[in-house]
């Protein structure tokens, strides 16, 4: 299979937060990542809105994203400039 992204991902698991209105945010798992975006797992993709910003706490990161792609429980996201 040919690979089409610009970025090289790498496999991760990782605890992080969607967060979009200052008003709490939607708990998620980083699957993958790379420079331009990640793969992210939720619970249920009800109310994740296509723009947000991705906290990975433990990595001390804060990225704004755009979903680019959703499928059930997983979103693909490449972050903004």
């Amino acid at each position: 299979m040919e690979e089409h992204r610009a970025h090289s991902r790498h496999r991760t698991f990782k605890a992080a937060t969607i967060a979009f209105n200052r008003a709490g945010g939607i708990s998620c798992t980083v699957r993958n990542l790379s420079d331009g975006g990640a793969c992210l797992e939720v619970a249920s993709p009800v109310g994740v809105p296509d723009d947000f910003t991705l906290v990975i706490e433990s990595d001390h990161v804060t990225r704004p994203c755009h979903v680019c792609w959703r499928t059930g429980n997983r979103l693909g996201v490449a972050f903004a400039a």
